[in-house]
């Protein structure tokens, strides 16, 4: 239907948007200036439309802070929520925008426990609040990386050594078992200057290295990577330089130290912020640190809108989090 002039929430004062917590604080305790702040990011031009049925001709209902479709055929009312990572949440905008700026915004990252004590609520509500987060950083984008890209993987759990002999002998680990025995392998790209990609992958063998490197990066792209044996057959679709971790970590312009660097960023969170990742939820993780990363030259307020603007269209409940439907 045609678009028409809708009356939007509207509060006594329009305050500047925040530059810091403190200050999203005090901006996101105005319910009316909240909601009015996630119109503007939920709503392609901010102008809000019926998700059931596309209808732009609405009502606002001020007592709630929600809106009416005026579709004779729809009549159904919506809140800003519906449609997006927050729907079902009975919180408060004053809950879930301080939340998603302390995330987004993070250097290493926020435990649901500190979120909790923060925010007055329960350590499972915050741990379902900041997965929800991170599914709203998630930026699909068929874009390829491109110039100078380095490739690499690591390995993400616990060490064997540190596995109570019990645990141990009951997934079938001798004392010779390596390293990676009950680790999960990331596979991570990284463009010099740039964005970088990460992703928990289910082995390391030559097509599922290969084939990441081949989505993710443009045919003729000068591509770094160590010498381990998945990345050797890459030399037909790139200007392959490799060097060899055994004698030397540079090698003219041939290193992955940036991918090294990321990776540093990313254990630092998970050892000394979160301690303990379940492999199956390991992909939000490195999902907010890959956020973190390709956003660290924006302001705060720039990052928590750019994880606002990725929270519509993604529903998780808890039951899909957890497995328990």
């Amino acid at each position: 239907m045609a678009r028409t002039q809708t009356q939007k929430p509207q509060s006594q004062h329009k305050p500047q948007d925040p530059t810091s917590l403190l200050e999203a604080v005090r901006y996101f305790s105005d319910p009316d200036v909240a909601l009015d702040f996630v119109r503007r990011f939920r709503w392609e031009d901010g102008e809000p439309y019926c998700p059931h049925c596309g209808c732009y001709e609405l009502s606002f209902l001020t007592t709630r802070r929600i809106w009416k479709c005026r579709n004779p055929q729809c009549r159904r009312q919506f809140s800003a929520k519906v449609g997006t990572i927050f729907e079902d949440s009975p919180l408060g905008w004053d809950k879930w925008l301080p939340a998603m700026w302390l995330l987004a915004n993070s250097k290493n990252s926020v435990s649901s426990h500190e979120l909790a004590r923060a925010l007055r609520v329960t350590q499972k509500t915050a741990w379902f609040m900041f997965h929800r987060i991170r599914d709203a950083m998630a930026t699909g984008t068929f874009d390829k990386l491109d110039g100078e890209v380095e490739a690499d993987e690591t390995y993400v759990g616990g060490k064997l050594g540190n596995m109570h002999r019990r645990v141990r002998e009951a997934k079938g680990y001798g004392k010779g078992a390596g390293m990676a025995s009950d680790k999960t392998a990331v596979a991570g790209l990284v463009e010099r200057g740039g964005r970088v990609r990460a992703f928990p992958v289910a082995s390391t063998d030559y097509v599922t290295m290969e084939d990441n490197v081949i989505r993710n990066v443009a045919i003729g792209a000068d591509l770094f990577t160590d010498q381990a044996s998945h990345y050797q057959r890459l030399d037909q679709f790139y200007a392959h330089k490799t060097v060899d971790h055994g004698r030397e970590y540079v090698r003219g312009i041939a290193h992955i130290n940036t991918m090294e660097n990321f990776w540093s960023l990313l254990k630092r969170a998970l050892k000394g912020t979160q301690v303990h990742v379940a492999p199956k939820h390991l992909h939000r993780y490195v999902t907010e640190r890959t956020f973190a990363y390709n956003y660290r030259d924006r302001t705060d307020n720039a990052r928590m809108r750019f994880a606002l603007s990725g929270a519509a269209g993604k529903r998780l409940t808890y039951a899909q989090l957890t497995g328990k439907n």
